[in-house]
């Protein structure tokens, strides 16, 4: 196995925010191939370290996204996420860094950003690997996962981290869609979950806040997508089931006549199986491989 590559920490200044990120390897990419992206909402850098380490001959890059992680000098004066400014935040990155076209492997809200990414700036990017974005407008009932949502938000508001914590569990672990016997549980139990029963008064969670709401609402340009020249791979965790970001994969799939890629794992399947949510980090590098290599 080849040595682990010294990482790097840069920091970019752009006119409205600060993005630091890290690069493992060589740029441009000793080996001549394209250098490879990892992105998250809310998951900054040090959630990809396991996946990274999958791929010690490749240029890896991650970054913390706008407002977040070691990214917080903000001179746009605002507290939201949003996947557009992250997608502008992303271009420049790779403008600066000559880099492009990369290859993208995107989480999450990350994979929401990657999609605007590419409908916006194709040429940046050569294969997109969206894993699990949680693209509500995708599903038949985005209405009733939108109200699912909102109701994560205001127990975190009325009650704090414990009770939205515990309350976005239950809606992100529920299998299928969103029906009335979902909305006819008692609010979720902080404690079922090991997590805090006592407000600490603080409600700036980049999860749990509305900051968020625009990752999940954001409808990316998909007769731009259907056009762009980036290969897009939408993934499912094998374990996720009928999760809501396993049923936002495949209607986004669906929408762009595309089959989806399963991958080993959940949806947070990358991270190490040392970590407090334990995933595959070797299996699924390997997945990772066979996916960039073999169109």
């Amino acid at each position: 196995m080849a040595e682990a590559p010294t990482v790097v920490t840069r920091t970019l200044e752009l006119p409205e925010v600060d993005l630091v990120h890290d690069i493992r390897g060589s740029l441009p990419a000793a080996d001549g191939r394209p250098p490879l992206l990892m992105i998250g909402q809310p998951m900054c850098a040090d959630g990809f370290e396991a996946l990274a380490a999958e791929f010690p001959d490749r240029t890896v890059v991650t970054y913390d996204p706008r407002g977040l992680g070691r990214s917080t000098t903000r001179r746009d004066g605002r507290t939201d996420q949003n996947p557009v400014d992250q997608a502008a935040d992303l271009h420049a990155l790779v403008e600066h860094l000559g880099a492009g076209p990369v290859d993208l492997f995107a989480s999450s809200g990350g994979a929401v950003t990657a999609l605007t990414w590419a409908a916006t700036h194709p040429d940046d990017l050569a294969t997109v690997v969206a894993h699990e974005p949680p693209a509500m407008w995708a599903l038949p009932d985005a209405e009733a996962a939108a109200r699912a949502s909102d109701e994560v938000a205001r127990a975190y508001a009325e009650r704090g981290f414990g009770a939205g914590m515990a309350a976005f569990i239950r809606m992100a672990n529920w299998q299928g869609e969103f029906t009335e016997d979902y909305f006819a549980q008692p609010p979720a139990d902080p404690a079922q979950f090991g997590l805090p029963t006592e407000d600490d008064g603080s409600r700036d969670d980049p999860l749990l806040s509305t900051r968020s709401h625009d990752v999940t609402r954001t409808r990316p340009d998909l007769d731009a997508l259907r056009r762009a020249t980036p290969r897009l791979v939408l993934a499912v965790g094998e374990e996720t089931g009928d999760a809501i970001t396993a049923r936002t994969a495949r209607g986004v799939a669906d929408q762009l006549g595309l089959a989806v890629t399963v991958f080993p794992s959940h949806h947070g399947g990358f991270a190490s199986a040392q970590g407090p949510w334990p995933g595959r980090s070797v299996e699924f590098g390997a997945r990772l491989t066979e996916v960039l290599a073999h169109p």
